[in-house]
């Protein structure tokens, strides 16, 4: 199936807009007002709590679903990614200790249905990551069998699948995540009494990143202590060079088989 990941109003509307309601909506935010959380639960949406004293806050201005889910912070335990930092100093999330206590304390408020997701890298190009992930989450799902009784519906291991920014970027290996997670399935799910335990992604930037493009042309060549190309384009059409140093390769149509020989700084203007 497909759904959408949400995080804010705005995009909560936008899927009500073109007719994505209910469980195909995972809304996964933090530091939430109760007005998106009342919106959310409007929807029908899956709530992915990222914080146990959301569970207090939720009750008060929504009630308990029947379906609620926990956002998981495996802290020292993984490495995180450039964009999304170490897990350690990363606001998302609850600790393992506070996803026992916080599914005991949904469970005890009224909710049946229950699912672990986490987020701890973005653009990871590893196709190994995913699959030590989704370990990851199974190993969470049969400690909460075994310590609660709970039987986790889902894992959602979230986003991170990266694509080829750079021409000499490999792209990730989907056979070998696809065969990797189906063993790791087989090996901890199967004989464990989990199955059928579903499996989410959100994985939006490998369905559009490729086929995106920012076409711009030359305005002015300046020569000063650089050499600079001034672009009729800006940061507002294309902020993550600036935000976080992302490289996008910039290409001259019809000059792709012309040496290489000239260096400049692309600016916006």
């Amino acid at each position: 199936g497909f759904g959408v990941d949400c995080s804010s109003l705005p995009e909560l509307m936008l899927a009500e807009a073109v007719g994505i309601l209910g469980e195909e909506i995972m809304f996964t935010s933090n530091d939430t007002p109760a007005l998106e959380f009342e919106k959310a639960a409007e929807l029908g949406a899956t709530i992915n709590l990222d914080d146990i004293s959301h569970i207090a806050f939720l009750e008060e201005h929504c009630g308990i679903p029947g379906l609620i889910s926990v956002r998981y912070n495996p802290g020292d335990l993984r490495e995180g990614s450039f964009v999304m930092g170490d897990p350690r100093e990363a606001k998302y999330g609850f600790t393992r200790q506070q996803v026992l206590g916080g599914l005991r304390q949904l469970r005890d408020k009224g909710a049946r249905r229950f699912g672990l997701h986490t987020f701890i890298a973005s653009n990871e190009l590893s196709p190994q990551y995913f699959v030590d992930t989704a370990r990851m989450l199974f190993d969470l799902a049969l400690e909460v069998r075994s310590h609660l009784g709970i039987r986790a519906e889902f894992v959602n291991i979230s986003g991170g699948i990266g694509i080829p920014y750079k021409p000499d970027d490999a792209p990730v290996d989907l056979e070998y995540v696809s065969e990797g997670i189906r063993g790791a399935y087989d090996e901890m799910i199967r004989p464990n009494e989990l199955d059928p335990l579903a499996l989410f992604m959100e994985c939006g930037r490998l369905i559009t990143g490729p086929y995106g493009y920012l076409v711009s042309r030359v305005l002015h060549i300046k020569d000063t202590y650089k050499r600079y190309v001034g672009l009729d384009a800006c940061m507002a059409n294309l902020m993550r060079p600036a935000i976080y140093g992302a490289y996008h390769h910039i290409t001259v149509p019809g000059k792709s088989n012309q040496p290489l020989d000239h260096t400049y700084d692309v600016t916006g203007s």
